[in-house]
């Protein structure tokens, strides 16, 4: 495969890996624990320097409670030397309406995001009624890069 133009790359500013974070809603998170490291697709909203999203009790969560740091990456891909990625380093935080004060406070807002993904979200007629844990990431830093053949 031949290209034309040379790819030019860059880093992302703050305010434009915000707005990709925004813009986007399905992304990586990534965690270990000891000697394992897994990554998992999962659906997101970013909302004020946090992270908003839910998935089902199991192993991953059995980790992420004994190892809260995570990596998660977010990519829009146009081409091979046309893209946008990503990458936020933060700790994961369960929102739990019967955990502690803070937790108690903060879901209804997580709730509230994830359901204008999908607004079935925990109620009748929820597509993914097995994801009952809603957590937040914090995003402690993010770095984001591209590249494009575009004049």
């Amino acid at each position: 495969m031949s290209t034309s133009a040379r790819p030019r790359f860059s880093q992302l500013t703050r305010d434009e890996a915000e707005r990709l974070l925004e813009r986007n809603h399905v992304g990586r998170m990534a965690f270990s624990f000891r000697d394992h490291v897994d990554i998992e697709p999962i659906h997101y909203v970013y909302f004020e320097g946090w992270i908003y999203g839910r998935t089902s009790p199991g192993e991953k969560m059995t980790m992420i409670a004994h190892h809260p740091y995570v990596a998660f990456e977010v990519d829009e891909v146009e081409g091979i030397f046309d893209w946008r990625s990503v990458v936020v380093q933060g700790t994961v935080y369960p929102l739990d309406p019967l955990g502690s004060p803070n937790e108690q406070l903060v879901y209804p807002l997580g709730l509230e995001l994830l359901r204008t993904l999908v607004p079935e979200t925990l109620d009748e007629g929820d597509p993914t009624p097995f994801r009952t844990l809603l957590f937040r990431i914090h995003v402690r830093e993010v770095t984001g890069r591209s590249s494009t053949t575009k004049p």
